[in-house]
């Protein structure tokens, strides 16, 4: 279970077969860093790791553990790209910065599992690659295009026709498909372990249970105080994403915290394992309230979605997510169901994630709308070269000022509308 978490989604897969957390001892007394790093998720341990490597000082202040939110509780899917395809990146943010971004996100997935490998990181890595079903022909055509464009990046993208598809998911429900070499899966929560493990050997320092309560400049310093402590630093970054809270105001309003749950069985009988993605892809379809699965090492099966507001409606979408694996799988009719849980993920109207520099010295990194195994690993690294003293606009990815979204306050039931709307045109199949 996830410790300091709503019953309705601490039920976690993840949790119950996590490896050994690290020592992280909570701050306490008065302490100085050249960075402080606030959150020990993928996109702060990143950073923490990229810098102690480079021989920085490095500290990170983790309100729970480490991985303790989304990072901890996806689908661990290493999914590559952005949302928007290339084309749509470099029309919006330019030739130069456009195509630095497809650059740095089509490489975020070889990070992930470059990383693994570099630090011997045990987390069930598997990079089998990401497989996009089509549920309509019009979503195929989409994944055509997708193809195309980034095959003119240097990328072979490989579509897969109805009978493909329906070979490599184990189940004759798409259209098509389309499979991308540089994504597959990971254990995410020994990953994040792992991360964390990785950047304290490097001399990084992880204080968990030590939420960040406010900052106050002194002189030329950031003081961070926690509960039982204070932290002075030259640099502050802010990694929180959807767990943004009091402690970084200015962005706490940029994004909308969305939530997504899972289920998962018991491992499955041989026959049934082996009938069900035989190439243990990380897949999800094209809907708009898409659906994403996959198998884990030990021969579970696995559905994600999006979650409902309300524990009454947590409760209900968890149980169509059972309901969703039978109807693709008829053969997890008889499947024991073991775990079910949930997280918030951050999303943002535009799809894009957000880097901010919000004070002088203090940069936050968050928003990425679902694909966070990967691109909060690559926005870590891109944080870490800012922090290290590398200009704002030599990174990869644009800093823009925090921009509030319009009537925040009512985005429970903005989100729920739109989830009502796309529920409704997913199955009319528009």
């Amino acid at each position: 279970m996830i410790q300091n978490e709503n019953p309705v989604i601490a039920d976690s897969l993840w949790s119950a077969t996590a490896n050994a957390h690290p020592v992280c001892t909570p701050l306490s007394g008065a302490a100085e860093t050249q960075v402080a790093v606030i959150g020990a998720g993928f996109t702060g341990l990143s950073a923490a790791l990229h810098l102690a490597k480079a021989g920085h000082e490095i500290t990170v202040l983790e309100a729970e553990t480490p991985g303790w939110g989304a990072s901890g509780r996806n689908g661990g899917q290493v999914n590559p790209g952005l949302i928007e395809d290339p084309d749509a990146v470099i029309r919006t943010f330019g030739e130069s910065m456009g195509s630095r971004m497809v650059a740095l996100s089509g490489e975020a997935g070889q990070l992930v599992f470059s990383l693994i490998e570099k630090h011997d990181i045990d987390c069930e890595a598997m990079p089998v690659g990401w497989l996009r079903a089509a549920h309509n022909a019009k979503a195929m055509a989409l994944m055509r295009a997708r193809s195309e464009q980034w095959q003119r990046h240097g990328t072979e993208l490989r579509l897969l026709s109805r009978e493909e598809t329906a070979e490599m998911i184990g189940a004759p429900a798409y259209v098509g498909g389309l499979l991308d070499p540089r994504g597959g899966n990971v254990h995410p929560l020994n990953y994040a372990l792992g991360l964390a493990q990785a950047a304290l050997k490097a001399g990084a320092h992880i204080h968990g249970q030590s939420r960040a309560l406010s900052r106050e400049k002194r002189g030329g310093r950031w003081v961070i105080t926690t509960p039982n402590g204070q932290l002075a630093a030259r640099r502050v970054l802010i990694c929180t994403n959807a767990y943004s809270d009091d402690f970084a105001p200015d962005i706490v309003k940029t994004v909308v915290p969305v939530r997504s749950v899972q289920v998962a069985t018991k491992p499955l009988s041989d026959n049934v394992y082996r009938s069900i993605l035989p190439g243990r892809h990380a897949s999800a379809d094209t809907r708009r309230l898409l659906l994403y699965y996959r198998k884990d090492a030990s021969g579970r099966f696995i559905m994600g979605g999006r979650g409902g507001l309300s524990n009454k409606d947590t409760l209900a979408a968890l149980e169509d997510l059972r309901r969703q694996s039978v109807r693709l799988y008829p053969q997890l009719a008889e499947a024991e169901w073991e775990h079910g849980w949930g997280g918030y993920f951050a999303a943002t109207p535009d799809h894009y994630p957000r880097l901010h520099e919000i004070d002088r010295g203090v940069m936050a990194g968050l928003g990425y709308n679902g694909r966070g195994v990967a691109m909060a690993t690559a926005m870590g690294k891109v944080l870490a070269q800012w922090a290290a003293g590398r200009p704002p606009a030599e990174l990869d990815f644009p800093v823009t000022p925090p921009r509030t979204i319009p009537f925040h306050f009512f985005s429970p039931i903005g989100v729920q509308a739109a989830m009502t709307k796309m529920k409704l045109l997913d199955r009319l199949g528009l």
